[in-house]
């Protein structure tokens, strides 16, 4: 089928061709690529080191996955009423202002996109460290080359970047699957419901701050938003790829985390923070299995970082093309993705990945994530009120419940993580603030006056 080519609706300094060059499958497994990546193998220990009951930990990756389920089929009615390039940035800007979009778009370039990659990257290294040994390869170096050489290929040649990334996210679920069902038959089920000294409950602060390190795991479930632009039939593929990307990807949470927190002990895998899924496969398979492993969990996680410099600039595009003063991030050559938007992405993810930990990197994703996610499934209610004649080729299933529920549990979480992790409130109040500073320089007038 021959690609649709469009002209973006916008300004007059819009002069970028965008064509629709993707499919359901790409769509999908971007959304499933965007998904599984660092917080599948990493998260689990700290829930373990904060719940202390493996039960409660897979409760919390239930609670998580129905939360993105809802968030997904919210995003749905939105994206197929106006598919374009952008996700949160186009949304809010159409439903609140367009300093509301900008924040987002702004506050995604920071915690969406660049942190998740370094977060990415960082993880890759650690597990490639343990594949080949601390002695062969340094994390740190091999985080900053993965992120330099996606950046590059997604920047090349788009086709060619979709079809590896194709390649490299159907490998992953290969990998997850083959990784569960050797894991379970090898894992002690009795120690799912093993007594704990000291367990949380599922209504404590600590399990509203699991649902937001949840939540960066379960963070890609929009991805599809972010490209809706440059897929074919987006009234129809969006939404598909949306709901279905989340399906399999939370049933595909559920039975690794079944198969990590059943390996060992809770206090032996609680112990391990990010490297609980490295640790997890040493006490299943031995030293040689999981080194193996690690080295397998290391090159899904290359897909993870390709869908982030994939969908993540789309984004910074989308504010060059509406702000002259951006224009420099829209510039794009025909067949070739946004160079100056991935190399921005990819920078900041490279100082980030020299910078931050992960502990700090997930608190900090999560919290700024939910809130802009929230906003926008927020807008299913006021579009419908306000634009009731607007065409919507999809409509949320459950709808108001569906909303409702994603909105009650994110804002659940969101309050409880503010009293309990002031740090990243006061990180994600920070971005906030350098966005709306930097909406200001965009859209001010020559003479240095801002619109008001």
């Amino acid at each position: 089928m021959t690609p649709t080519t469009l002209r973006r609706a916008g300004p007059a300094t819009t002069s970028e061709v965008t064509t629709r060059r993707f499919g359901l499958a790409t769509a999908l497994l971007l959304v499933v690529a965007s998904m599984v990546g660092t917080g599948v193998y990493t998260t689990s220990g700290f829930l373990l080191r904060d719940l202390g009951s493996p039960a409660l930990v897979l409760l919390v990756w239930l609670v998580g996955g129905g939360a993105a389920l809802t968030g997904a089929l919210s995003y749905a009615e939105l994206v197929a009423a106006l598919p374009a390039n952008g996700g949160e940035y186009q949304l809010l800007r159409r439903i609140y202002h367009p300093a509301v979009g900008f924040v987002a778009g702004f506050t995604s370039l920071v915690a969406g996109f660049a942190a998740p990659t370094a977060a990415s990257a960082i993880a890759f290294g650690e597990y490639l460290a343990v594949a080949l040994g601390p002695e062969t390869i340094a994390p740190v170096p091999a985080a900053l080359a993965l992120i330099v050489v996606s950046a590059f290929v997604h920047a090349h040649d788009v086709r060619a970047g979709s079809a590896i990334q194709n390649v490299v996210a159907a490998s992953k679920i290969v990998l997850l699957v083959v990784f569960v069902a050797g894991g379970l038959t090898r894992a002690d089920t009795s120690l799912l419901f093993a007594p704990a000294a000291e367990t949380a409950s599922p209504w404590s602060p600590a399990f509203a701050v699991g649902l937001v390190y949840v939540s960066y795991a379960y963070s890609g479930w929009n991805a599809a938003a972010y490209v809706a632009g440059e897929v074919r039939a987006p009234e129809r593929n969006v939404p598909r790829a949306l709901v279905l990307g989340t399906v399999l990807v939370t049933t595909l949470y559920l039975g690794v985390n079944l198969m990590l927190v059943t390996a060992a002990p809770a206090a032996v895998l609680a112990r391990s923070d990010e490297r609980i899924g490295a640790v997890a496969a040493v006490a299943l398979f031995g030293a040689h299995g999981g080194r193996l492993l690690a080295g397998l969990i290391a090159i899904g996680l290359v897909s993870t970082v390709g869908a982030l410099l994939m969908t993540g600039p789309r984004i910074t595009e989308a504010m060059g093309q509406d702000h002259p003063r951006l224009a420099a991030l829209a510039r794009r050559r025909p067949g070739r993705g946004p160079v100056p938007a991935i190399v921005l992405q990819a920078g900041l993810g490279c100082i980030l990945a020299l910078t931050a930990t992960f502990d700090a990197l997930l608190a900090f994703v999560g919290l700024g994530l939910s809130v802009f996610a929230a906003l926008s499934v927020a807008g299913v209610f006021v579009l419908r009120v306000r634009e009731p004649t607007l065409a919507r080729p999809y409509h949320t299933w459950g709808y108001p419940a569906t909303p409702l529920v994603f909105l009650a549990l994110t804002t659940w979480s969101i309050v409880l993580t503010l009293a309990e992790r002031p740090e990243a409130a006061m990180g994600a109040g920070a971005t906030a603030i350098a966005g709306l500073l930097a909406f200001r320089w965009a859209t001010a007038r020559k003479g240095g006056a801002a619109p008001s």
